[in-house]
């Protein structure tokens, strides 16, 4: 499960996000929402690495992998598209997994975020200053390379200073825990607050295990699941598959990233052209 990539924003890391596709071969895929950024979807910045994505996802889909596309916040415009199948993509708001090791319910969880609910410009607001501050980052770690000093995380290091954010964070997992465990569910995965978590809370109703799959434009993490090990936080950065090879090109064109012809290919390029009219 990957969540919060937020194609078509600068923060955006396309290119790490393919590599990590191309290296599983999953038969089922969740895209937990704000996958494509409709809040700051704009023609004039729409990346080659962006479109890959999208395209070799459509080439997984006609290839027989299962995709379930649930919709988040900032792609919040799919959502009168729930329930409706094209081949082996479905779009839907939310989704339960009988599994092995439990019933696992699905969602983004911007249900929980206050501002969403009461204050949606300030929320629309807030993501135009996190990609800026993420743009900024970028620029601020390319000097820290060429100086040989360590990368930081600018956004990361203020939301961990802010006793607000932290008691945010605590609060979203409380709150999803609770609910999934009044419905019964031994498992609850989430994305949208962009922190990668696997852990017990307990509740009235006994102890449910929180997942949230993070992002792929600061942790670049994901939630993989199989009946042998159950549900495990990857993290790219801790993969040494994924060190860059001088010798591979990261812009290569494979059979998934060919995939024009294909119905679901088809499909999300008309939706992107949609989205780049609605932004003219």
């Amino acid at each position: 499960m990957v969540s919060d990539v937020h194609l078509g924003t600068y923060g955006c890391h396309a290119t790490e996000l393919l590599r990590y596709l191309k290296s599983v071969k999953p038969k089922v895929l969740v895209l937990n929402g704000d996958i494509v950024d409709i809040w700051q979807f704009s023609k004039s910045y729409w990346p080659a690495t962006h479109m890959r994505v999208v395209r070799h996802l459509a080439g997984l889909a006609a290839k027989g992998t299962h995709i379930h596309y649930l919709t988040g916040n900032h792609d919040e415009l799919l959502r009168k598209f729930a329930g409706t199948r094209f081949g082996h993509l479905r779009i839907d708001n939310k989704l339960v997994l009988e599994l092995p090791h439990g019933k696992t319910w699905l969602f983004h969880g911007d249900v929980f975020d206050v501002t969403m609910q009461h204050s949606r410009w300030l929320a629309k607001l807030g993501a135009k200053g996190y990609d800026l501050l993420i743009l900024l980052n970028r620029t601020v770690n390319w000097g820290l390379h060429r100086l040989g000093r360590p990368r930081v995380a600018l956004s990361k290091a203020v939301k961990d200073r802010v006793k607000s954010a932290v008691s945010l964070v605590s609060d979203f997992e409380t709150t999803a825990a609770t609910i999934a465990a009044d419905q019964g569910y031994s498992y609850v995965a989430c994305g949208h607050i962009h922190c990668p978590e696997i852990r017990s809370v307990s509740t009235a109703k006994g102890d449910v295990v929180y997942l949230n799959s993070g992002d792929w434009v600061e942790n670049l993490t994901a939630l993989e699941y199989t009946a042998k090990t159950g549900w495990q936080l990857y993290r790219y950065a801790d993969d040494p598959r994924m060190a860059l090879d001088e010798k591979q090109n990261p812009e290569e064109v494979d059979e998934e990233d060919s995939a024009a012809d294909m119905p679901a290919a088809t499909l999300l390029d008309e939706m992107l052209a949609d989205f780049q009219l609605r932004r003219v």
